[in-house]
C-alpha cells in the first residue's frame, strides 16, 4: 500500500469520527437523571379479592345453606366444602411527591383494589391508602405509612415545548424500572370521553405497567404522568398519552384536602368550527369553540350567552378547538369569574361569566318529533312544519321532507329541528319562510339544528 493510500485512509477515518462525534454530541444522557430519580419511582401491585364461594354454588348455582339431604341427591362425586379464593391482580407505576408518603398513580391502576402494595426501589414493599381518587382525569392519591422518602422535583407541564426530549420510568409487563426515552408529539390532545385532561402526547415507549408512572423533563423533574396509549394491537405503537403534571396536582390537592375533585361549569353544548362554518359565521379562518345550546339556569345563561356565539378567549387564552374550552373552565373553580371573548354577528365582545360548579348529572333532554308534513317547498329544497305544543323544548320549525336542493346537500334529514339561520331565531314556519327568502345568495350561512336531542351548527350555502 503506497503512502498515499496509507494518508487518504487516515484522512477517512479522522473525518468519519469527527463526523460520529458531531452527530452524537447534541443527543441527551440521561444516566444521571435515571440515577437521581428512579428512587422515588415505585411499582404498585393491587389485589382485589373474589367471592367466596362452595363448589356446588359455583358450578352449580346451588346455595351454600342448601340441607345435606339435599345435597346428597348430587352424590359424592363432587368435590365438598369451600372452592379456594381466587384473588386478581393487577400492576402499575407512581411516583413519591412527599417525603411523609403521599403517592401519585392513576385511577385505573387502583380501582376496586381490595389491597394496594408499594414496592419501593430499595424493596421494601409496604401497604397502601387510598386517599382519594378522580376517575374523570384518571387520577389516584395513595398514602403510605413511612418517613424520609425520597421524593421527585415536580416541573411546571405548561412551559413544555413539543419537540422537547422526555423520559418514561415505570413497570411495563412487570419489569421494574424499565426506562424509555423520546419527544413530547403534541400538547393539549382531546381523547374520547376525557374532557377535563389536555393530554400531552409522546413517542416514549409506554406498555401495559407503565400506567402511574412518572414522565420526566431534561432537568428531572416531573411533567406528566403516563395514563393511556393508542393501539391496536394491545402494545406500544408510538402514541402515548400523559395527564400534565399542573393538572395531576391541582386534583392531588384537591383529593388530599376534601376527598372530591370540583370543576368549573359554564353550560354550554359546543361544537367545533370547521372552514365552512368559520366562512359562513364570517371570521378569517376556523377556530374557537361554537356555543350551539346555553343550558337552562346555567352560569352560561345568566351570563348573556346565547346559541351562535363563537367562544374563542377563556381569561386571554386562545381557543384554539372547541376541545380547549372544557380543559379552560374546568380548571376554574365555582364562584371565579372569567372573562370571555366572544365573536357574535361578525363583531368581538367580552362577557364576564361567574363560573359554576360542574353538576354530577346532565338531565338536558330536547326532543325531535316529528309531526304530519305540510307539503310546501321551498328554495332550500325543505318542508316543514310547526312543533306541536309541549312535544320539544326547543323553538323551532321540524322538517318533515327534504328534497333536491342546498339543504340536503348539507345534509339536513328528516326529523331535524330548525332554531336558526343566519344568526335569526325560527319560532314557525312564517318565520322560516321570511328567513329563507331573504338569504344571500353564493355565500354559506350557518343553520342551527337540533337531531335526536343534539343540537349543532351547520353551514347552508344558498344558489
Amino acid at each position: 500500500m503506497t503512502l498515499a493510500i496509507k494518508h487518504s485512509l487516515s484522512l477517512l477515518t479522522f473525518f468519519l469520527a469527527v463526523s460520529w462525534t458531531s452527530a452524537h454530541a447534541d443527543l441527551p444522557d440521561f444516566r444521571d437523571l435515571v440515577k437521581e430519580t428512579s428512587p422515588a419511582v415505585v411499582n404498585i401491585s393491587t389485589v382485589q379479592h373474589a367471592q367466596q364461594k362452595s363448589a356446588l354454588s359455583g358450578q352449580y348455582g346451588m346455595p351454600d345453606d342448601m340441607p345435606e339431604i339435599f345435597r346428597h341427591f348430587f352424590g359424592r362425586q363432587f368435590p365438598q366444602g369451600p372452592v379456594p379464593r381466587r384473588d386478581s391482580n393487577s400492576l402499575g407505576s407512581g411516583f413519591i411527591v412527599s417525603e411523609d408518603g403521599y403517592i401519585l398513580t392513576n385511577n385505573h391502576v387502583v380501582q376496586g383494589a381490595d389491597e394496594i402494595i408499594v414496592r419501593l426501589n430499595d424493596r421494601r414493599e409496604l401497604e397502601a391508602v387510598l386517599i382519594g381518587a378522580d376517575p374523570s382525569s384518571d387520577l389516584a392519591v395513595l398514602k403510605v405509612d413511612a418517613d424520609d422518602l425520597p421524593t421527585v422535583e415536580l416541573g411546571d407541564s405548561d412551559k413544555l415545548d413539543v419537540g422537547e426530549w422526555v423520559v418514561a420510568i415505570g413497570s411495563p409487563f412487570g419489569f421494574d424500572y424499565s426506562v424509555t426515552a423520546g419527544i413530547v408529539s403534541a400538547k393539549g390532545r382531546s381523547l374520547p370521553n376525557e374532557n377535563y385532561v389536555p393530554f400531552i402526547q409522546t413517542d416514549v415507549a409506554i406498555n401495559p405497567g407503565n400506567s402511574g408512572g412518572p414522565l420526566f423533563n431534561l432537568e428531572g423533574q416531573v411533567v406528566g404522568i403516563n395514563s393511556q396509549i393508542y393501539t391496536r394491537s394491545g402494545g406500544f405503537m408510538g402514541v402515548s398519552f400523559a395527564i400534565p403534571i399542573n393538572v395531576a396536582m391541582d386534583v392531588a390537592e384537591q383529593l388530599k384536602s376534601k376527598g372530591k375533585v370540583s370543576r368549573g361549569w359554564l353550560g354550554v353544548v359546543i361544537q367545533e368550527v370547521n372552514k365552512d362554518l368559520a366562512e359562513s359565521f364570517g371570521l378569517d379562518r376556523a377556530a374557537g369553540a361554537l356555543v350551539v345550546q346555553v343550558v337552562d339556569g346555567s352560569p352560561a345563561e345568566s351570563s348573556g350567552l346565547v346559541s351562535g356565539d363563537i367562544i374563542v378567549k377563556v381569561n386571554g387564552k386562545d381557543v384554539q378547538l372547541s376541545s380547549d374550552l372544557p380543559h379552560l373552565i374546568g380548571r376554574l373553580r365555582a364562584g371565579d369569574t372569567a372573562k370571555l371573548s366572544v365573536v357574535r354577528a361578525g363583531k368581538r365582545k367580552t362577557i364576564d361569566v361567574e363560573i359554576g360548579a360542574l353538576p354530577e348529572s346532565d338531565d338536558i333532554q330536547l326532543s325531535s318529533n316529528t309531526p304530519p308534513a305540510e307539503r310546501k317547498s321551498n328554495r332550500l329544497g325543505l318542508v316543514v312544519s310547526d312543533i306541536p305544543a309541549g312535544k320539544s323544548n326547543e323553538q323551532g320549525v321540524v322538517v318533515t321532507d327534504v328534497n333536491r336542493g342546498p339543504a340536503s346537500m348539507s345534509g339536513v334529514v328528516r326529523g331535524d329541528v330548525i332554531t336558526m339561520i343566519n344568526g335569526q331565531r325560527i319560532s314557525s314556519v312564517a318565520d322560516f319562510e321570511r328567513v329563507v327568502n331573504d338569504l344571500p345568495g353564493n355565500r354559506s350561512v350557518p343553520m342551527r339544528i337540533v337531531r335526536r336531542g343534539q343540537a349543532s351548527f351547520i353551514p347552508l350555502r344558498v344558489n
